[in-house]
């Protein structure tokens, strides 16, 4: 006979964060119940299907990748088992075009320990002049001696602490933008120095393979929702798509949340779920519309953390485009290009010649709202001028998908309104990219921060 579970707990939210923290509540021997408003789990990190000229897509809402050195991310995918379909690199290697020089360069590692790893790439860096590339190397080794966990970086601009450090415009567009934009959703000017420091220092510093790239080869959905629920089932989650929760009210012994089902067919779902203890896995400000009052020292903080809109500009060519897996451009609008033929389900098809490529286009304020058209007339000519082969190829189609709010910004003094998991109301916790991780807004983020709620859950 099993043990009889310790416990009831409500997850509110089936993104990484609440999917995380549910399935450790249930290794832990919890009752565990996730409701999530949306028909389909995952979060900001899905999938959906659309109607092509090419036929049905299979399309990612956001180009997603995640590092070596995200270890509970790495963690997830294994417990739903999913470690096989988002494979890493053997080694770091990004190609990495200048559109205005005509000209390919690379950022990979050798097989040397840290900070040799990156010697060599940094001395043959065609996008720096040598005087540029020696500047970065000092940059690093200052960066080495930061603490992210200081307090006082927090309030510092990464920006200005470059340029403290000898990083001209240059430097910082072919190296830290580069690579921090697409990894925080900010400009340097923009991000605490706090943040950025535990970026490089964990990605390029921590050690010798931690910033190799895995990019997942099916859609995200089949990661973050078919097998997320499979495992969730598995632990004997219950879990409620198309439920909104609209209320939680303290109860003797525990906690009562009213939800609002959309549910169809001979089993509806409940109006009301009782539990000792819920987890708060939703953006922050569904959590200061549902916390009770009191719940968190200087409850309005958490409609002062700002969000960071990602824009997706998704292009199906008639041929072969790009040669490679993804390119980073300089130079050009154009941030990242990735080929998404085969999870978009393009390479089965028998005879296809068609290319999928998704432009990751991050810090998107100025764009997110422009109209597609206009983004299809900056966008075409840029992806022409660094493809050569998109030149003389006909766009089979062109669509944009915005996530308006796609990450917290991390802006300076972000850190100080970042809440842990714990509240002060006995049984209710939070959990979410944007709660104190001490990662940014990543995936890595998200996972991490339902792991800490669920530990935190009184047994």
């Amino acid at each position: 006979m099993s043990a009889r579970p310790r416990g009831h707990t409500v997850v509110v939210g089936g993104g990484l964060a609440g999917t995380a923290a549910a399935l450790a509540l249930a290794d832990r021997g919890r009752r565990v119940t996730l409701l999530e408003t949306r028909p389909r789990l995952g979060g900001l990190a899905f999938s959906f299907r659309r109607d092509s000229a090419v036929g049905p897509l299979t399309v990612d809402n956001g180009q997603h990748v995640y590092l070596r050195c995200c270890t509970a991310y790495r963690g997830f995918l294994d417990r739903v088992g999913g470690t096989a379909l988002a494979p890493l690199q053997p080694r770091l290697d990004v190609p990495v075009f200048d559109a205005e020089r005509r000209r390919l360069g690379r950022i990979r590692r050798a097989a040397l320990p840290v900070p040799l790893h990156l010697a060599g790439t940094l001395a043959r860096y065609p996008h720096l002049p040598p005087a540029e590339r020696a500047a970065v190397v000092r940059a690093v080794a200052a960066l080495r001696r930061l603490d992210p966990a200081d307090p006082a970086l927090d309030d510092q601009d990464f920006g200005g602490w470059l340029r403290r450090h000898g990083q001209r415009d240059r430097g910082i567009e072919a190296v830290w933008d580069l690579i921090g934009v697409a990894a925080l959703n900010a400009r340097a000017d923009d991000i605490s120095l706090g943040l950025a420091a535990m970026v490089f220092r964990t990605g390029l510093l921590s050690g010798p393979g931690a910033a190799d790239i895995g990019l997942p080869s099916v859609p995200l959905g089949q990661l973050h929702d078919t097998l997320a629920r499979a495992a969730l089932d598995r632990a004997g989650v219950t879990v409620l798509t198309d439920t909104k929760v609209r209320r939680l009210r303290a109860a003797p012994g525990g906690w009562r949340v009213t939800v609002d089902s959309r549910r169809r067919g001979p089993e509806p779902g409940p109006d009301e779920v009782t539990a000792d203890s819920v987890v708060l896995a939703v953006p922050q400000e569904a959590a200061h519309r549902l916390l009770p009052e009191g719940a968190l020292a200087d409850q309005g903080r958490l409609l002062r953390i700002g969000d960071a809109p990602i824009l997706n500009i998704h292009v199906i060519y008639d041929r072969p485009v790009l040669r490679r897996p993804f390119l980073a451009a300089l130079g050009s609008p154009v941030q990242w290009v990735f080929d998404r033929t085969g999870p978009a389900g393009l390479a089965e098809r028998p005879g296809h010649r068609d290319q999928y490529l998704a432009l990751s286009q991050s810090a998107a304020r100025d764009e997110i709202q422009l109209p597609t058209d206009v983004l299809r007339k900056r966008y075409l000519p840029e992806l022409a001028r660094l493809l050569p082969r998109a030149a003389g190829a006909r766009v089979r189609d062109f669509f944009v998908t915005r996530e308006r709010a796609a990450t917290f910004a991390p802006v300076p003094g972000v850190g100080r309104l970042r809440p842990g998991p714990v509240t002060r109301a006995p049984g209710l916790y939070l959990a979410g990219a944007w709660t104190a991780t001490g990662w940014p807004a990543t995936m890595e983020g998200a996972v991490r921060s339902g792991l800490a709620a669920a530990r935190a859950v009184r047994i």
